[in-house]
């Protein structure tokens, strides 16, 4: 278990709740795993039954699984309700639950429907049903949720995820405002944005690439960008640096701005204006 510097956040620490949706692997098990060995008690939230309680159980007493679509609102309701039920109020939301594939614009409405309702509206419904409570509690609270590079690169051929995740980048960005202008609140709001890491959505099977993260690395990053107050927890992984993350973020923007064409980094005709702009010191 790494050590990390104290305090964290005022929602962090012995005794407090979090709620941790895709919890019974990944990110989301790496949380709750490293929630709960600070001291907290964890609710982990999963649409796979038998690998959240076994993940559960591994943890121990102050686990508690239950299984949620989190598309479903009735679901995460239940879902509040049983933390509430157990461990009092709710300190930290993880919105984390997710899937990919999707396709591309024209993959059809099924694959759309699915990536949507579970990356855009699991956030959503975790936001409302759990978040506006905690941010009328008068409590310090700390809502996460799990976007991605690709909500702001956009690669072609993934748009339907890409679209989810542009859709949580927004949403948590707005989130930090309205938490921010309601009065006496004291919950604050973060998005992650992992690198590469190996996740039961990355893996299909084999050994951990060595250009993968573990989720645990991710975790850790995470808590350390929290203990500065960052809002945009931008992870590298063993590949791809930040610098050269933030490279392709400022050429992504720049399509607007420079009136190029959309994608313009996999564009032929600006194929080496791009490798240009990346070498540039």
């Amino acid at each position: 278990m790494s050590v990390h510097p104290a305090p964290l956040h005022p929602a962090i620490g012995p005794g407090k709740t979090a709620v941790i949706t895709g919890a019974a692997d990944g990110i989301g098990l790496a949380a709750a795993q490293t929630f709960a060995g600070l001291g907290m008690n964890v609710v982990m939230a999963d649409i796979m039954g038998r690998a959240l309680n076994k993940a559960a159980d591994a943890i121990g007493e102050n686990a508690l699984a239950v299984p949620t679509d989190v598309a479903d609102r009735a679901a995460v309701q239940a879902l509040r309700d049983a933390a509430v039920d157990r461990f009092g109020a709710v300190d930290v939301l993880m919105n984390n639950a997710g899937v990919g594939g999707g396709g591309d614009a024209f993959s059809g409405e099924d694959p759309w429907k699915r990536i949507l309702d579970v990356n855009l509206w699991g956030v959503i419904n975790g936001v409302q049903l759990i978040g506006e409570e905690m941010a009328a509690s008068g409590r310090p609270g700390l809502i996460i949720n799990t976007g991605s590079k690709q909500g702001i690169t956009q690669p072609p051929g993934a748009t339907a995820y890409n679209v989810s995740k542009s859709a949580v980048k927004a949403l948590t960005e707005g989130l930090a405002h309205t938490l921010r202008e309601i009065v006496d609140c004291r919950v604050d709001a973060r998005l992650l944005i992992p690198g590469f890491v190996h996740t039961g959505m990355t893996r299909r099977g084999g050994d951990k690439p060595a250009a993968a993260w573990t989720p645990r690395q991710t975790v850790d990053f995470m808590l350390e960008s929290i203990a500065r107050g960052d809002f945009y927890i931008l992870c590298p992984d063993n590949d791809v640096p930040r610098a050269l993350d933030e490279k392709r973020m400022a050429w992504a923007v720049g399509d607007i701005i420079e009136g190029r064409p959309a994608l313009s980094r996999w564009h032929p005709d600006w194929k080496d204006a791009f490798a240009a702009f990346v070498d540039k010191p």
